[in-house]
């Protein structure tokens, strides 16, 4: 994709050393499709890429169930934010650092999932560029932002496939994704920062 190359060759140009670089964008937006070629091109150019994924810092369902938002789940509201903080300061500080992910399979965290060892983090995530607290809290920390804007009809059809993938009946899709997801694309899209690029129709 030559939108792609073209941030890579962008971000390459950032100064040396570790640098974390937010990637946002709302529920089914492509992020995993950008930054996962994102960080071979910027490999590629010199600059060693490791995708971060902010989805290992949702709050585990007890939790969730504790708190009455687990029909939530996926909201702002359920995240580890001072986590996901102390992981992005610990990035910036240098060296390994291990990471959590997030098995959407099992709806389950994986502790220590990943291990970050290169230059340039690109952290990914919905809400990395929220303008509410605790979010804003990132936003300092971050070398270079990118938001990925895709219509709110593909946002929708990507949502009922992925819950028809994980086994759910169509109508359970169109009302998990009407009752959660679409409120949280529409919450990512108003409510957000403006981002130092975007990425259009991944």
């Amino acid at each position: 994709m030559a939108e792609i190359a073209a941030l890579a060759q962008r971000l390459a140009a950032l100064p040396p050393g570790r640098r974390l670089i937010a990637v946002a964008g709302p529920p089914a937006a492509g992020k995993s499709t950008v930054t996962a070629p994102l960080a071979a091109a910027l490999t590629r150019a010199g600059r060693a890429a490791q995708v971060v994924p902010m989805d290992g810092f949702h709050l585990d369902n007890a939790t969730l169930d504790a708190r009455g938002l687990r029909a939530r789940k996926g909201a702002p509201e359920t995240f580890d934010v001072a986590g996901l903080l102390a992981l992005v300061r610990a990035i910036r500080a240098g060296g390994d650092v291990p990471f959590p992910t997030f098995d959407r399979a099992a709806d389950a965290t994986v502790p220590n999932g990943g291990l970050f060892t290169a230059e340039i983090a690109l952290v990914e995530g919905n809400y990395l560029l929220l303008d509410e607290a605790p979010w804003r809290a990132l936003h300092p920390l971050w070398d270079a932002t990118v938001m990925l804007d895709v219509p709110e009809g593909v946002l929708r059809d990507r949502l009922l496939r992925r819950w028809t993938d994980l086994g759910f009946d169509v109508d359970t899709a169109r009302a998990r994704a009407g009752a959660n997801d679409l409120p949280n694309a529409r919450r990512v899209r108003d409510g957000s920062i403006a981002a130092d690029h975007v990425v259009a129709n991944v």
